[in-house]
């Protein structure tokens, strides 16, 4: 991945920004009784309100705007008319475009009461996990095993199982650049990152143990025992002596 200009890099502040926005939106509809194809209808919406482009619609085949995987479905999922129940946990994953360049980020919402043990340990933790992530780059020269190290290190004192076989990536000029960016490594390894990558960080883990496999529908990916899952995932930039949050309002 070669850094982003100076105008490209305006560019995916402005576009992380909408996107952002639009994500938090969408966060607040995953309540009891909606359902997902309901949600991404009106993402695409907002997506065309906001002069967005909703680059997954027919990216590799998938057929919709945003993935939204429940429960044991960790990414990938496809939206559909099954009503959201109290206790589930709901993965809203969004890509989009904004004038040529992409933006990508997921939430994980527990659906009805602020969720308590296990759940809340699950969810909590790796959102805690996104953010020692970035909190791991110092800037130009960074390894990607440093943000590896660091993601990894925060799940598995949650006791929370790191999946292995999904990683975050670089991301741009297109939707899955190089590097990828694993949830779990030894710091100090892995190529660095320059000043001006933009990269997709994106912590991934389960209740129970890491092993995934593929669903019937060809696209969403479940974990293997049906443990209960999340997934958290920030567009961020590399600086000169750190690293800025992009899909952030």
């Amino acid at each position: 991945m070669k850094p982003k200009s100076q105008k490209e890099i305006e560019i995916m502040r402005e576009g992380g920004r909408r996107l952002a926005t639009i994500l938090s939106e969408l966060a607040e509809l995953v309540v009891p009784g909606t359902t997902g194809r309901e949600i991404s209808d009106i993402a695409l919406a907002k997506v065309k309100k906001a002069d967005m482009q909703p680059v997954l619609i027919g990216f590799q085949g998938y057929p919709d705007v945003m993935c939204i995987s429940v429960n044991d479905g960790i990414v990938h999922g496809i939206p559909n008319k099954i009503e959201f129940t109290d206790g589930d946990v709901v993965k809203l994953d969004l890509t989009l475009g904004y004038k040529s360049l992409v933006l990508d980020s997921a939430i994980t919402v527990a659906v009805g009461n602020s969720p308590k043990g296990d759940v809340k340990r699950l969810v909590e933790s790796s959102k805690t996990a996104l953010y020692k992530g970035i909190d791991a780059i110092s800037g130009e020269g960074t390894r990607v095993g440093d943000i590896s190290a660091a993601v990894q290190k925060e799940l598995e004192r949650n006791n929370l199982g790191v999946i292995r076989d999904l990683v975050g990536h670089g991301v741009g000029y297109g939707i899955h650049e190089d590097p990828n960016i694993p949830n779990y490594g030894v710091k100090g390894t892995g190529p660095a990152l320059m000043s001006g990558m933009t990269i997709a960080i994106e912590p991934m883990a389960a209740l129970g143990g890491y092993q995934i496999e593929s669903s019937n529908d060809g696209w969403t990916i479940m974990m293997s025992d049906k443990s209960l899952s999340a997934h958290f995932e920030h567009t961020v930039l590399i600086t000169e002596n750190g690293s800025e949050i992009l899909t952030t309002v």
